[in-house]
């Protein structure tokens, strides 16, 4: 196969094969829906995943929360089944199922054994193309959203990396809370959820991938099935929907902190910075870079700051990455007496990394961590079936683990400096939250 398979809108059909011997298939109907599935060796079990390209970033025209509020408005009942009807579907087969709203993606997932996929395609596809959206419902559920973002509200954890988002991207859509937020959720009405609903869930939006143990042209009959059954019709010759722009945005940052008074035991420390799109050439360096900062127990954040000084028992980086713009931080937890040396220490660490690199012995252990942790995650039908609808709706290729690994073992010393430099000159936000005083962060942030 090529090392990378290129997802245009205008193939109506592929199929490859990937490494470990799965077959990768993809069919775009003539309505613009579009199917991915793979077919793993040996799988006794398959994930199937129905996902709009719509997120909290394209809540321009209702309250913030909106797709969010419709995701659970999806598991309230069809006309044909009801709430408690979808929940046994999969209880009584021993199956999962769930969903997520992201930021820039909404997913309706399951999981079952091979036997029961006609009936997890079955209810999924009832669910998206033939929700009530009930009008006593949606109150219900507005009430069961106000105490989710109540108990998100709890968690201090939460709170800072909700708050950080905001900081480092500012203005931009994609710093909004994904489920918005009390007033926003008040303020909400049935109409434009609804308007909303009908907007984007139609079949030049819906993409459906599959893994593990299947056969294509079933999943395509069941999906097809299934959506006609609940009332879409597929008859219209429509094109796929068109990804979003990759171009980078540039971000309207400013250096900034913020203290979030709680009455903490431990206070919660977030330092970020602007990171990388999806597509960014590099990606696979960022990768390294985090893993080696502050990935594992080997990571520098956690020897420095948890193994020689006892300061924190969480510490780590991370790095979220969307179709045009990026986030890259650290945050850990500790007491709040010493929230700002674990802030004034995680910065430090940014700064040594930018300043003299990395070891060869980080640079290839971390390669080993990444493939090593690349490999376990793909004997789950689940990271399959994901890998899969990102590749489809985000970056428009499917690059298989073997090109993926052959990629990063190009990654060297200097790209890794070079990244760490960019970082460390970025504009870069702090948050903490917890029972600390407001000046916390002086010297950590003001010293950019």
């Amino acid at each position: 196969m090529s090392p990378v398979i290129n997802l245009e809108l205008t193939t109506p059909e592929l199929s490859f094969t990937a490494s470990g011997g799965a077959t990768v298939s993809r069919t775009v109907h003539p309505s613009g829906l579009r199917i991915l599935t793979e077919k793993v060796p040996g799988a006794a079990s398959t994930s199937v995943g129905f996902w709009i390209a719509v997120g909290s970033r394209d809540e321009s025209d209702v309250a913030y929360g909106s797709t969010h509020f419709l995701e659970h408005l999806l598991f309230k009942g069809t006309r044909t089944r009801s709430a408690l009807d979808i929940a046994v579907a999969f209880d009584a087969v021993g199956g999962e199922h769930n969903a997520l709203t992201a930021k820039e993606h909404t997913c309706y997932y399951a999981k079952v054994q091979d036997h029961d996929l006609p009936m997890a395609i079955e209810v999924l596809a009832d669910m998206v193309a033939d929700s009530v959206l009930d009008a006593k419902e949606f109150e219900v559920e507005r009430q069961v959203i106000l105490e989710e973002l109540a108990m998100a509200d709890d968690d201090p954890s939460d709170v800072a990396h909700e708050r950080i988002t905001e900081q480092v991207l500012g203005s931009h859509e994609l710093g909004r809370p994904i489920g918005g937020n009390p007033e926003t959720i008040r303020s909400a009405t049935l109409d434009s959820v609804v308007a909303h609903y009908r907007k984007y869930y139609v079949p030049s939006e819906l993409v459906v991938t599959a893994a593990g143990a299947l056969d294509h042209d079933e999943v395509v009959a069941l999906v097809v099935k299934g959506l006609e059954h609940s009332g879409w019709d597929l008859s219209s010759v429509a094109s796929p929907a068109t990804r979003r722009d990759t171009a980078e945005v540039s971000l309207q940052t400013h250096p900034g902190s913020l203290v979030v008074a709680r009455p903490l035991e431990q206070a919660v420390v977030a330092l970020a910075t602007p990171g990388l799109h999806a597509t960014h050439d590099q990606r696979f360096a960022m990768s390294v870079l985090s893993a080696t900062l502050g990935g594992g127990m080997s990571s520098r954040l956690f020897q420095e700051i948890r193994e020689r000084r006892g300061l924190a028992y969480s510490v780590y980086s991370f790095a979220s990455s969307y179709a045009d713009a990026g986030l890259f931080g650290m945050a850990a937890g500790t007491s709040p007496a010493n929230a700002g040396n674990v802030a004034h220490l995680m910065k430090q660490e940014l700064d040594l990394m930018a300043d003299k690199g990395i070891t060869d012995a980080e640079l290839e252990r971390t390669k080993g961590n990444i493939a090593g942790g690349s490999a376990l995650a793909l004997e789950s039908s689940d990271a399959r079936m994901i890998r899969l609808g990102r590749s489809e709706l985000s970056t428009g290729e499917f690059v298989d683990r073997d090109e993926a690994l052959a990629r990063l073992a190009m990654v060297g010393l200097a790209e890794v400096q070079d990244l760490a430099k960019q970082l460390a000159k970025a504009p870069l936000s702090g948050v903490v939250v917890g029972s600390v005083s407001p000046d916390v962060l002086d010297g950590v942030i003001t010293s950019r």
